[in-house]
């Protein structure tokens, strides 16, 4: 009876699933689960639901686990070799992928991903192979007064100083698909470069009186949700600052757009107008989930390569009212860590966060209901606990912490008995999650206030249309 009682439960996690309601479809499959735990396509379909939820971590155990009940299993190869590359753990997914190949020769989508992963070791070793610590940077020779926009150009010319005439007809250039001179876009890199880089490693401010500020979260390349956002809430001025708070680019396909626009408000306002770096705006995540294509695509090659270095320049927290913390990912694997510390910290030293130290911690871990530090569910960092915050909290004198880096089917959610909230503002996130985007308003006595949106429509261009390493397929999977 057990058994039959865990097919249903499956059946009800695969409906779940059909209609996108992944946490549903893990519960229904965890049920399963329960009633009979040595069926391996029960952990595979969790598998796949945890895959939806960028739940990388969880998904590896799970298709091992499904591998240690039948190790014939291909589909568990599959899963396991997609959450390992979603992850950059390439060397790791090379062999599933060739355990999915052996067994399966006639799968072509499943040959095409184990070839892509190929060229992507190889090209991980080259990389690391040429690597030099103080490269030039990519602008070395560029001259951009020699540069002309010719006269068929039909855009808003940029001189020395940013203008909002420039911004509005940039916003509206880009609803159409066009594009910026390429001059245009290296001057705005070059300055933003500039300022970001002379900024602390946290930023510290205040709202003053008669003034408000935005706190956002993730973007990632969704441009026309952007534009709902200042629809909705006001457009950034002298007297309504933002903050948004990292992956600005990836997965969405308008991520130059996006970047390029708050770059813009970042020369106009530059000290009302805030950036934190966030795990998307890092080499090895761009490569993967199509920034660096979109910038080939639309522009060049040096044009990504300065949209690098202007990321490894940018602050990796902003504390606010000295009440909030705000930075990408999360808290640290040591309670010793203090605000101190993330001033002290050396972020040029450093360009690429690397897999361990503040820097990664800061853009890559979650906050988990249990109390306590735990692995990742993204394999990647760790996840920290209400005691864990609370103590962070109450040692460097903070109200909360505000953090991104998750969906939230509320476009936000606050936690950890208030002093932990996730803003997300990435509405209908990939154009499949169906979550509202959420962000937050601070006004000059420092209180909060949540809003939400929904997502509107776009272009029919699809999410992740610049990965050229199979990315894409292996998202509708």
């Amino acid at each position: 009876m057990a058994a039959e009682d865990a097919v249903a439960m499956k059946n009800k996690g695969n409906d779940a699933f059909r209609h996108m309601d992944w946490p549903a479809a893990i519960e229904f499959y965890t049920k399963a689960i329960e009633l009979n735990d040595h069926e391996p396509s029960f952990y595979t379909n969790r598998a796949q639901a945890n895959i939806k939820l960028e739940a990388y971590g969880y998904a590896v155990a799970d298709a091992t686990k499904a591998i240690e009940i039948d190790p014939t299993f291909a589909k568990a190869y599959y899963r396991r070799a997609v959450a390992n590359t979603s992850i950059l753990k390439h060397s790791d997914a090379i062999h599933d992928w060739k355990m999915v190949v052996r067994r399966n020769p006639s799968d072509k989508l499943a040959k095409s991903q184990y070839e892509a992963c190929q060229k992507m070791v190889k090209r991980d070793a080259f990389l690391k192979a040429i690597e030099i610590a103080d490269a030039p940077s990519a602008a070395v020779g560029l001259d951009l007064e020699s540069m002309v926009v010719d006269d068929s150009y039909d855009g808003v010319r940029l001189k020395d100083e940013m203008t909002q005439e420039f911004i509005d007809d940039m916003i509206e250039r880009f609803k159409t698909g066009k594009l910026l001179h390429k001059k245009y876009v290296f001057q705005m890199l070059l300055a933003v470069k500039q300022i970001v880089y002379e900024e602390s490693t946290m930023v510290e401010t205040r709202v003053k009186p008669d003034q408000q500020l935005t706190v956002c979260g993730d973007t990632h390349g969704q441009y026309f949700d952007l534009l709902e956002i200042f629809r909705l809430n006001g457009f950034p001025s002298a007297t309504h600052g933002y903050l948004f708070n990292g992956d600005f680019v990836d997965r969405g396909s308008w991520s130059t757009e996006v970047c390029l626009l708050l770059y813009a408000y970042k020369m106009l306002f530059p000290s009302n107008f805030f950036l934190n770096r966030g795990n998307h705006e890092t080499d090895d995540m761009n490569r993967m989930y199509g920034f660096e294509g979109e910038c080939k695509a639309k522009y060049n090659e040096r044009v990504f390569k300065i949209f690098s270095e202007s990321f490894s320049a940018l602050p990796l927290a902003t504390l606010i009212g000295d009440k909030y913390l705000v930075l990408h990912g999360g808290l640290f694997s040591d309670d010793k860590v203090s605000l101190d510390d993330i001033r002290k910290l050396n972020r040029h030293n450093q360009r690429q966060p690397g897999h361990e130290g503040l820097m990664m911690e800061m853009l890559w871990t979650d906050p988990q209901t249990m109390p306590g530090r735990g692995p990742s569910k993204r394999g990647v960092g760790m996840q920290f606990g209400p005691d864990v915050t609370k103590r962070f909290c109450d040692n460097n004198g903070l109200e909360a912490v505000i953090r991104s880096h998750e969906v939230r089917m509320e476009g936000y959610e606050v936690e950890h008995n208030g002093k932990c909230i996730t803003i997300f503002s990435a509405p209908n996130y990939c154009d499949s999650t169906k979550n509202r985007g959420g962000y937050i308003n601070i006004d000059s006595s420092h209180e909060l206030s949540f809003h939400q949106f929904d997502a509107v429509p776009h272009p029919d261009i699809k999410p992740m249309a610049y990965a050229n390493n199979g990315m894409n397929s292996m998202m509708g999977m």
